[in-house]
C-alpha cells in the first residue's frame, strides 16, 4: 500500500478544463495521484466532502515593501494574508522596497527576507528604470519572473519612470533575454496636465481625481507600448487595465500577432467611483476606479477570454497615508486586497454573473503559470506542486477588520458580504491556513 503525507478525499477538483469528484494524494510537496477512492497510509486525511479544491492562486502583482518599507506591509504579514485567501504563490513588485529590485544585490536582499518570512511561494519582478539597463541580464539570470516599468511616475522617489528612449532600449534588451516587460500604462502628459488644471480650479473631489486619469490616458500609453513591442519583438504584459476599452486595443494587437497579454484586478470588477466617494482613500488607486457601466463591460471581457490574468495589485500603506479629507489628489494610491481576490471572483463572478469556476482557475492559476513559465504550478494533476485551496462555495461571510492578516487592517472590502470561503490553503503539501487561522509558520525557498 502506498505511503503518502496527505490525502484529500471526496472533493470537487476544479481545473481550467473540468470539475470532477475525487481524491488527491500528496507526498514530498508533490501531487502523486489524482483519482477515485485512493488508498494509502497517509499521515493525514482531509475530508473535502461538499467542498471544492482549486489550484492555489498565483497572485502576479503584489507590493510587500520589504526590505526597507516594512512599516507599510512586509513579507510575513503579506504572505499570511495571501494564504488566508487561497493564494500559494506571489510575484513581488520591485519598486516599494528600499532599495528597489533593480540589480542583483538588491534582489538578493529581497530573497533573503522572503526565505526568512514568507509562508507561500515567492517570485520576484525586476525593475526597468533609466539607470539600470545594464543590470537587466544579471537580474534575469538570477531568476526574476520578468521586468516592470512605469510609463508615468510611480510615486516612489527611488524608482523612476521610463522615458520613451529608455523603455525602447530596455525592451530590446529584455527581448534578447527571452523575458517580458510588465507595464504600468498611463500617459504622464495627459494625467499631469489634467491634474494640474483640476487643482488650479479647486476641483479636488473623487470624481475630479478620476477624470484627471481618464481611460484615454491608458489607451494612449498602451498604443505606444504596442508600437515599441512590434519594433523590438519584446513580450509585453499590461497590468491593471481598468476598462474594456483598454483591453480592446490590446486584443486588436493580439489579433495581428503582437506578443502581448493583459491583467486586470478585483477592484476594477467589484468597486466603482461611488465607492471611492464613500470609502475615501481606502479605495484610491491608479488607474482609478471607473463607473458601473465600465465594471460591467470589464466583466464581459473576462467572460469572453479577453483578459489573461487577474492579480490583486495589493498596494498597502499605513492608514495615515490613506486618509483623504477634501482633496483626492492627496493620499497614497493603492488598494489593500490580496486576501480577497478569490472571494470577489466567486461572489461577483461565479454567483452573480455565472462565470464558470474553470475560467476563474484559468485566470488566477493556469494562465499565470503558463505565461511566466511555472511549469509545476497552476493545475491539479500528477507531478504538479501540491499548492491547493479548499473552498466552501456555500458558506457566506461578512469581511471584518479583524479577519485581515495585513500589517494594517484596512481594506475597501471590509463590510462586504462574500459567498465562497477559503477553508484550507496548502503550500508545497503543507497546510498553512485552516479554518481562519495560520497554522504552520512554514518557510519556503525562493
Amino acid at each position: 500500500m502506498a505511503t503518502y503525507d496527505l490525502i484529500i478525499k471526496n472533493g470537487k477538483i476544479v481545473t481550467a478544463e473540468t470539475i470532477v469528484q475525487g481524491d488527491i494524494a500528496i507526498k514530498d510537496g508533490k501531487i502523486i495521484e489524482v483519482g477515485q477512492s485512493l488508498q494509502g497510509s497517509p499521515a493525514r486525511v482531509i475530508d473535502a466532502e461538499g467542498l471544492h479544491i482549486f489550484p492555489g492562486l498565483i497572485d502576479t502583482h503584489v507590493h510587500f515593501n520589504e526590505p526597507g518599507r516594512t512599516e507599510w506591509e512586509g513579507l510575513e504579514t503579506g504572505s499570511r494574508s495571501l494564504a488566508a485567501g487561497g493564494v500559494t504563490t506571489f510575484f513581488d513588485m520591485p519598486l516599494n522596497s528600499t532599495p528597489p529590485t533593480i540589480n542583483k544585490e538588491n534582489l538578493d536582499l529581497k530573497k533573503a527576507c522572503a526565505n526568512e518570512k514568507a509562508i507561500v511561494n515567492p517570485r520576484y519582478w525586476g525593475g526597468l528604470v533609466p539607470e539600470n539597463i545594464e543590470n537587466l541580464k544579471e537580474l534575469h539570470e538570477n531568476g526574476v519572473i520578468g521586468f516592470k516599468a512605469f510609463m508615468s511616475p510611480s510615486g516612489i522617489a527611488d524608482f523612476n519612470h521610463v522615458d520613451d528612449e529608455t523603455i525602447f532600449k530596455g525592451m530590446k534588451e529584455i527581448a534578447s533575454l527571452g523575458s517580458l516587460l510588465a507595464v504600468h500604462a498611463e500617459s504622464t502628459v495627459i494625467c499631469d496636465q489634467l491634474a494640474e488644471e483640476k487643482q488650479k480650479q479647486g476641483k479636488t473631489t473623487a470624481r475630479d481625481f478620476v477624470e484627471s486619469r481618464p481611460i484615454i490616458s491608458e489607451i494612449e500609453a498602451v498604443r505606444r507600448i504596442i508600437s515599441y513591442a512590434e519594433a523590438t519583438g519584446c513580450k509585453v504584459h499590461i497590468v491593471h487595465a481598468s476598462s474594456r476599452k483598454v483591453v480592446e486595443v490590446i486584443q486588436a494587437a493580439k489579433d495581428r500577432g503582437v506578443d502581448i497579454t493583459v491583467e486586470t484586478c478585483p477592484h476594477y470588477l467589484a468597486l466603482t467611483v461611488k465607492d471611492l466617494e464613500e470609502k475615501g482613500g481606502l479605495a484610491k488607486c491608479c488607474p482609478p476606479l471607473r463607473d458601473e457601466d465600465e465594471v460591467e463591460d470589464l466583466w464581459v471581457a473576462v467572460a469572453n477570454g479577453e483578459i489573461n490574468v487577474i492579480g490583486s495589485d495589493h498596494s498597502p500603506a499605513p492608514a495615515s497615508m490613506k486618509t483623504i479629507t477634501d482633496n483626492y489628489f492627496e493620499g497614497w494610491g493603492g488598494i489593500s486586497g490580496a486576501q480577497s481576490t478569490l472571494n470577489i471572483l466567486l461572489t461577483e463572478g461565479y454567483f452573480k454573473r455565472s462565470l464558470p469556476l474553470e475560467r476563474i482557475v484559468a485566470l488566477t492559476a493556469t494562465n499565470p503559470a503558463k505565461l511566466f513559465g511555472l511549469d509545476s504550478k497552476g493545475t491539479i494533476a500528477e507531478g504538479y506542486d501540491a499548492d491547493l485551496a479548499i473552498v466552501n462555495l456555500e458558506e457566506s461571510f461578512e469581511l471584518k477588520t479583524e479577519d485581515l492578516f495585513y500589517r494594517h487592517q484596512h481594506s475597501p472590502y471590509v463590510g462586504m458580504t462574500f459567498k465562497g470561503n477559503v477553508k484550507s490553503t496548502i503550500v508545497n503539501g503543507e497546510v498553512v491556513f485552516e479554518n481562519g487561522e495560520i497554522i504552520a509558520p512554514q518557510k519556503v525557498n525562493a
